[in-house]
């Protein structure tokens, strides 16, 4: 179906303003589940053409990572969407951080289109869980917590863990062990506890 001299507008790019200016739509002609349209630049007055189609959508394969726990999943994207290391998602009411992509041939990227992505890895990143060592007079036990990344823990502090009461003795970061200042959740390897 056709429209001749509708008003309706659409914001859209103009090569000759080389920028999105407002478009009224002189005539559109359904495609498929998309349209073409007959366009004209509300600022320069130029007259172009445009095809709106939807995007397709791809099921990229995930690997993804939730502590311990790693699962299989296929998650749905645009198939012309840039997928870079670091981008961020939700699935299934969590918030997942993409770590890895591989081409057909198995090489890792640094960015794709979703649709070139043969298999991905990514890791839970809105809790994060802390391994604990726990020590109480001679003997250690080792437990972990559960918390957000931006949670912060102070050395000397106290918390409560399996219904006890401990003192933060030492927090280790991956690069040394700290006796004294606070550090983010999210930068912590393992937490020192002494019973109290």
């Amino acid at each position: 179906m056709s429209r001749e001299g509708d008003s309706d507008k659409r914001v859209l790019f103009c090569s000759i303003c080389d920028e999105e200016e407002d478009h009224t739509v002189l005539r559109e002609k359904k495609v498929g589940d998309g349209y073409d349209l007959l366009l004209k630049c509300g600022l320069c007055g130029n007259v172009c053409t445009a095809e709106i189609r939807p995007n397709k959508i791809v099921r990229i394969p995930m690997t993804l990572s939730d502590g311990k726990i790693s699962f299989f999943e296929e998650i749905e994207s645009d198939d012309d969407e840039v997928i870079v290391l670091g981008d961020k998602f939700e699935h299934t009411d969590s918030h997942w951080e993409v770590t890895r992509i591989e081409d057909e041939a198995g090489r890792a990227k640094r960015s794709m289109l979703a649709h070139e992505i043969k298999r991905g890895w990514a890791t839970r990143v809105d809790r994060v869980i802390i391994p604990l060592t726990l020590t109480d007079g001679e003997h250690s036990t080792s437990s972990s917590i559960e918390c957000t990344p931006d949670t912060i823990f102070q050395c000397e502090s106290l918390i409560e863990v399996e219904g006890r009461v401990w003192m933060i003795r030492a927090i280790h970061t991956g690069k040394g062990r700290t006796l004294g200042g606070r550090r983010a959740a999210e930068d912590i390897r393992r937490m020192y506890l002494h019973a109290q």
